[in-house]
Order: C-alpha cells, then structure tokens, then sequence
C-alpha cells in the first residue's frame, strides 16, 4: 500500500458526447462518492490506452465505443491533497457509439445521465471538472491549482 502512494499512477477518463453535444455522467456509490464523474478507471498492465477504454466503457455502460481519441493529460494535485493517491490522468474523447445505455455496476454508480458539460451536476469530482475543461477549451494540457 506504501508504494502505490508513493509515487504517481496512471488514470484514465473518458469523455463520451451524444448527437446533442452532452456527455456521459455517473453519480458514483463507491470510490470518490458521493461526487459525479465521467467514466474512468486505473489503467490496467499491457492494455493500450484505446484497448482499456473499449473493454472498460462496455463493462461500466454496456456501451460499444469506436475510435477513442487521447485528447488531454492532466496531473491531479487536488486528488494527492484530499486522498494522498497521485494520479496522471489520460483524457479520451468518444463520438461513436451504439448500444443501450445500462449501468452495469450498480454497486460502483448510482446513475449515468447525459448532461450539458457547461453545467456539471454538482458535487462534481475535480479530476473529471478537469478533464471536461480541457475539452471544452480543447486544449491538451493546463495547469490546474
């Protein structure tokens, strides 16, 4: 336990936008309750980060995803404040998909909403207020205090 707080792990976010411009949201139970968030997840041993986001996306949502993009990185500070866990974050970006929408993992995420990413429900998790800034600005990186 030590050495994963000891130095920094590598996060993944997936920002997933429908016909309408709104993205994907989870009120989440578990891990970071009772804050809402994007989808995301640690980034398991020999996945790609596209690889990763396609198996994890369908395990979360029941969602299929094509092409997600890296769009953004960013270094979550005020998660190592709060929770003493240093994450690098790798932001991914979801146009295409098809399937039904399902929240797969009722014991990690209470609901998954389609919301306007200009007004984030709130309390919002900051690494994924983070991540829906970068793309919204659609930059690749900023720095965050």
């Amino acid at each position: 336990m030590a050495e994963e707080k000891s130095r920094p792990r590598v996060w993944l976010g997936v920002i997933i936008v429908n016909d309408e411009g709104k993205v994907l949201i989870g009120k989440r139970k578990w891990s970071h309750a009772p804050y809402y968030s994007i989808p995301g997840g640690k980034l398991e041993l020999w996945e790609t980060f596209e690889e990763w986001t396609i198996r994890e996306i369908k395990e979360e949502t029941n969602l299929d995803i094509r092409m997600p993009e890296v769009i953004a990185v960013t270094n979550n500070l005020n998660t190592y404040k709060e929770e003493w866990l240093h994450f690098i974050s790798i932001i991914l970006l979801v146009r295409d998909f098809s399937g039904e929408l399902i929240n797969m993992e009722p014991d990690k995420c209470e609901q998954w909403i389609w919301v306007d990413p200009k007004d984030l429900p709130m309390p919002h998790f900051d690494a994924s207020q983070m991540w829906i800034s970068c793309y919204l600005d659609n930059v690749a990186y900023k720095k965050f205090q």
